[in-house]
């Protein structure tokens, strides 16, 4: 009887699958990919929004510093972003305020999918300080615009003297102070 029952185990073992069929697999790797095709595009999303957000809040900041650089250094608005930046490591001047962010502050002047821009306009101011390098300007520009349209943001966004932020949903980068000033207001 022993022998029967052992005989009997061997070939239920025999008969018993070892591992995943073929069709089992093929399964399994439909659901993931289906799980990847819903979750990929909500994330590259969620990037945008980020990276958007996260233009809003830079300009935001270099259009404060803008004002800080007036109030602080007497030399009308800054030209450009390397005035309003700097290495870290040296102390703030009129020529490097170490206002902004490194990374914004220097060349090639992007983050998180945005290039950024700072122009000085309306002329020069009439008198600079001796201290400073170069006059400061009457008016200022500030740009942040996505690297690659529909990738890293969709939206462009500028501000000029008065302090507010305009967004452009084509994500264009305005000419000139009064383009970005006729643009829609962010809310």
């Amino acid at each position: 009887m022993r022998a029967r029952l052992n005989r009997t185990d061997k070939q239920a073992e025999r008969k018993s699958p070892r591992g995943f069929s073929l069709i089992e697999l093929l399964i399994v790797v439909a659901i993931i990919l289906i799980i990847a095709a819903i979750a990929i595009p909500n994330l590259l999303r969620s990037k945008m929004s980020a990276n958007q957000a996260s233009a809003v809040a830079n300009t935001r900041t270099t259009t404060t510093a803008a004002v800080s650089y007036w109030v602080t250094y007497a030399n009308g608005y800054p030209a450009s972003l390397s005035v309003l930046g700097g290495p870290a490591n040296l102390p703030a001047t009129c020529d490097a305020a170490i206002l902004i962010d490194e990374t914004i502050g220097s060349p090639p002047f992007q983050k998180s999918g945005y290039q950024y821009n700072l122009s000085g306009q309306q002329g020069p101011v009439a008198v600079s300080p001796p201290n400073c390098g170069a006059p400061g300007f009457n008016g200022y520009i500030v740009t942040a615009t996505p690297i690659t349209i529909g990738l890293t943001g969709t939206i462009s966004y500028c501000s000029t003297e008065p302090g507010i932020i305009h967004q452009d949903v084509t994500g264009n980068t305005p000419a000139s102070e009064a383009a970005c000033n006729a643009l829609p207001i962010l809310e």
